[in-house]
């Protein structure tokens, strides 16, 4: 009975042994299912934290990629959101800029791609790259945008985007032409291995040539790389809307670069500081005097070093020149001594600022002195300027001559003493931006009043007297653009006078 009772109480005591130990199986499985769950929620948690944290410092990041947009704003002046509104901060907001609005892409079937290499100088591939936009978007095509001259005289290593805003260009020419700034690299392989056509299309070609002649090979092709874009396009004869397409790509699409924008309107600031100026394209530079062969003025040991420098440069074909002969023709460049008479005889103010928009002078102070002698209110931006202010356009003629065109723009009379493409591409458009005063030399006529009054046909009084009659009419108004069938070289260039562009009076035209 004992033995019995004994062992029914081990079992009761291993039986609630054996449930205890179940009931804290179970407790640790709870637990640990409670510790796994908490370790997920926690894991959770953090996974959120982490990629809110990533989305919020992308959208910092996004915020001040904006530059001048609304997030540096916003996040520059955060702390004064909580403070009272006040007319500082007012000013603040105001001074925001407003979003630039893009016009609408135009949707076209793209032909294919059109890949241009500009030669000669500044303005004359600024003329260029007008013509070419306007040839890409009648031809239905993509331009790549345009590579420079880097092996002309000036040898500037200079790219687009150097002188030229080049995401503006892109984008503010969107609704009529896309651009992009290198081939799609499938294409652009292809380029690499010399497998697409090159060719300089024929001067002075009307938009029917392209249609008909270029458009198939660059169908056939897909590429076709122009290599000279120089007056490859007509003066006349085009279409309204292509003459209008390139005046905007020149006077609003090719904007320079900011840090050019920026240091010519220090320039002008300088000149205005001290009232009008007057800006001289003084082409009588080393370049210009060999190209042409005008010696005037020039000692036997300038002359022939002038004429070896000719020579050097195959591409320049006119080799044996008769410089006195070329002078009568009114072909060369006015000398600085001769510029000194002119501007006399045109009664310009001896006190006025006197801006040389030019290279180095050929001759130096000796060639200069009596224009100096003259007009003793010279400068340059050389003189104007630190060296270290000129020190990134150093070696850079194009960026350089960008500086020089600004100033040019905004003078209160320009004057040319040659009519190469950067006066004539500025006549144009001081003439768009309402007829400012050019005074356009006629230089053919000039130097046989000059030899005159050297000579003493003609006096003092008759010569300045015949002086300002001949250019009463020649200050850059309003004037018909000449157009000589067959001789296109001979007509008035398009750039210099884009009439199609302008806001013209109800006066009649001028026959000059």
């Amino acid at each position: 009975m004992c033995m019995l009772e004994k062992s029914e109480k081990e079992c009761d005591y291993r039986q609630r042994g054996w449930q205890m130990g179940l009931k804290s199986l179970g407790e640790i499985k709870v637990e640990r299912l409670k510790i796994s769950m908490v370790s997920r929620s926690r894991m959770k948690l953090w996974m959120i934290r982490a990629t809110t944290t990533l989305l919020l410092w992308t959208c910092v990041v996004q915020l001040l990629a904006l530059g001048e947009m609304w997030g540096p704003k916003v996040l520059k002046d955060w702390p004064s959101r909580f403070a009272p509104a006040d007319s500082s901060l007012a000013l603040k907001l105001s001074s925001v800029p407003a979003k630039v609005t893009l016009p609408p892409k135009r949707v076209y079937k793209n032909n294919g791609y059109m890949m241009v290499s500009c030669n000669g100088g500044l303005n004359q591939m600024r003329a260029a790259i007008c013509d070419m936009v306007a040839i890409a978007r009648y031809l239905n095509v993509t331009l790549i945008v345009p590579e420079l001259d880097k092996t002309s005289f000036w040898a500037d290593p200079s790219e687009f985007q150097d002188i030229f805003d080049v995401d503006h260009f892109i984008t503010s020419l969107r609704d009529e032409v896309r651009i992009l700034k290198v081939l799609p690299p499938r294409l652009k392989r292809r380029a690499e291995l010399g497998m697409i056509l090159s060719m300089p299309p024929i001067s002075w070609s009307n938009i029917s040539y392209y249609i008909h002649q270029i458009l198939p090979l660059i169908q056939k092709y897909k590429i076709v790389h122009l290599n000279k874009t120089d007056a490859r396009l007509a003066n006349n004869g085009l279409p309204l809307e292509i003459q209008k397409l390139r005046c905007r790509v020149n006077f609003s699409a090719l904007r320079f670069t900011s840090q050019i924008e920026e240091l010519g309107r220090r320039v002008i600031r300088l000149l205005r500081q001290n009232g009008q100026f007057l800006v001289l394209h003084l082409r009588y530079e080393m370049d210009m005097l060999a190209f042409s062969g005008c010696t005037q003025g020039c000692n036997n040991e300038e002359a022939e070093e002038l004429t070896r420098m000719r020579y050097a440069y195959p591409w320049w074909k006119e080799k044996v020149i008769n410089s006195d002969l070329k002078r009568k023709e009114g072909l060369c460049p006015l000398t600085p001594e001769e510029t000194a008479l002119i501007l006399r005889a045109l009664d310009i103010d001896r006190n006025i600022q006197i801006y040389i928009a030019a290279g180095e002078i050929y001759g130096g102070k000796r060639r200069m002195a009596s224009l100096a002698e003259t007009y003793p209110n010279l400068v340059r931006k050389e003189t104007l300027l630190e060296p270290l202010d000129l020190s990134f356009f150093q070696n850079h003629s194009s960026q350089m001559a960008a500086l020089d065109y600004l100033v040019s723009l905004e003078s209160d009379i320009f004057v040319p003493t040659y009519d190469g493409n950067m006066a004539k591409v500025v006549e144009g458009h001081r003439r768009f931006l309402g007829f400012k005063k050019t005074i356009l030399l006629d230089r053919k006529l000039l130097v046989d009043l000059i030899d005159q009054h050297n000579n003493e046909l003609l006096t003092w009084d008759e010569f300045s007297s015949s002086v300002k009659e001949a250019h009463a009419d020649r200050m850059g108004n309003s004037t018909r653009r000449v157009t000589i069938p067959d001789r296109p070289k001979e007509e008035d260039y398009f750039y210099a006078n884009p009439q199609e562009c302008l806001l013209l009076s109800d006066e009649p035209w001028s026959s000059t």
